[in-house]
């Protein structure tokens, strides 16, 4: 193998293990689900994709061989983990914050959690606080 493809190969690992270190310290210090969300989705991605990445290279460079499987999982890491960390941010809006707390949104009926009919949300936010759940 060339010193050029083991340099490059080299430099996406140490980029994957930082980005990967610095997520993984993320999800152990921030308190917040809000804060915690952050470090799996954006760190710790891009962490796995940069040893994804150096594995392509490697085999591509290296090795003169053509693996798919890794650009496969890397399209499929990139596309899940922005749509996952929606879902779970709506939902934690959703469960833990009023709608009048939000600020103010351009659209007819708001945010897009409270996109029910006007004022559900928020008789539903005010059943749940009633029976005692938050």
């Amino acid at each position: 193998m060339e010193m050029y493809t083991e340099i490059l190969v080299s430099f996406f690992l140490v980029v994957a293990g930082i980005f990967g270190l610095v997520g993984s310290f993320g999800m152990l210090k921030l308190t917040d689900t809000m804060q915690r969300l952050h470090a799996p989705t954006k760190a710790t991605t891009l962490g796995v994709g940069g040893v994804l990445i150096a594995s392509m290279l490697y085999f591509g460079l290296g090795k003169a061989q053509v693996s798919f499987h890794e650009l496969l999982i890397t399209i499929f890491l990139f596309l899940t983990a922005p749509v996952t960390a929606n879902f779970i941010a709506k939902t934690y809006m959703a469960r833990n914050i009023k709608p009048e707390e939000l600020p103010a949104s351009e659209r007819e009926y708001g945010w897009a959690v409270y996109d029910d009919p006007p004022g559900r949300a928020e008789e539903d936010f005010h059943e749940r606080e009633r029976k005692g759940r938050n």
